[in-house]
């Protein structure tokens, strides 16, 4: 068994314990998801599915999906990107701790704790890869239905399915953009356990802030009102 110490497990639980029950609150309570910038989200990609229907040439709404879907594959792409250099970090492990060394204060890892460490990092980054691609495939989906819904405002039933899957797109995108601010997190174990601590604390604050308490879902909350 790797030799954790009493403090790497504390600092374990609070990494496990920020990212698994924000994630629970956020995303299966629906009085706490409804007040957070994807649910703001969720009514305006409704609105836009909407409007689609009323339009003959929808060459924008096309356009407006392939940027989604750009934006997407670039952080699948980083993904693999970065699984390749933790391989790498895996294979290296005397390069990797004399460059941890170097740092002021940092506990050097034996070879154990640093298959650990990295290992938790190619978990992580695994996760967000398989969200991204598969958020990547349904936006691919949605741009199908979009182009396949009929002229006629009143067709809501083809607009309300393009929204469920554009939103479950948004959501796993969300998701996987959420294993990149852990994945920070995360990295700074390799430093020392208190290092993250202290990085589990800052990404949940940070992402509470952005989702909660931002300007942006201000104004999105406010135009969903509207």
């Amino acid at each position: 068994m790797p030799p954790l110490t009493p403090l790497d497990w504390i600092a374990l639980g609070v990494f496990v314990l920020c990212w698994l029950a924000y994630a629970l609150l956020v995303d299966r309570i629906p009085s706490i998801r409804a007040r957070s910038v994807i649910a703001a989200m969720d009514e305006h990609r409704r609105r836009w599915m909407i409007a689609a229907l009323s339009r003959d040439n929808r060459i924008a709404d096309i356009a407006a999906i392939g940027n989604l879907m750009s934006s997407v594959a670039f952080l699948a792409t980083s993904s693999i990107l970065i699984l390749g250099g933790l391989v790498a970090m895996m294979a290296a492990p005397d390069l990797g701790r004399r460059v941890v060394a170097a740092f002021p204060w940092s506990a050097v890892p034996s070879d154990a704790m640093w298959e650990v460490k990295i290992g938790l990092l190619l978990l992580i980054f695994v996760n967000a890869f398989f969200e991204l691609t598969w958020s990547l495939r349904q936006f691919n989906y949605v741009s199908i239905l979009v182009m396949g819904m009929p002229q006629d405002p009143a067709a809501i039933t083809a607009a309300e399915a393009a929204a469920r899957l554009a939103n479950r797109g948004a959501r796993h995108y969300n998701t996987g953009l959420r294993s990149y601010y852990f994945g920070l997190a995360a990295l700074a174990w390799i430093i020392h356990p208190v290092a993250l601590i202290v990085a589990s604390l800052l990404v949940l604050r940070e992402l509470h802030r952005r989702e909660f308490r931002s300007v942006a879902r201000d104004t999105l909350a406010t135009t969903q009102l509207k």
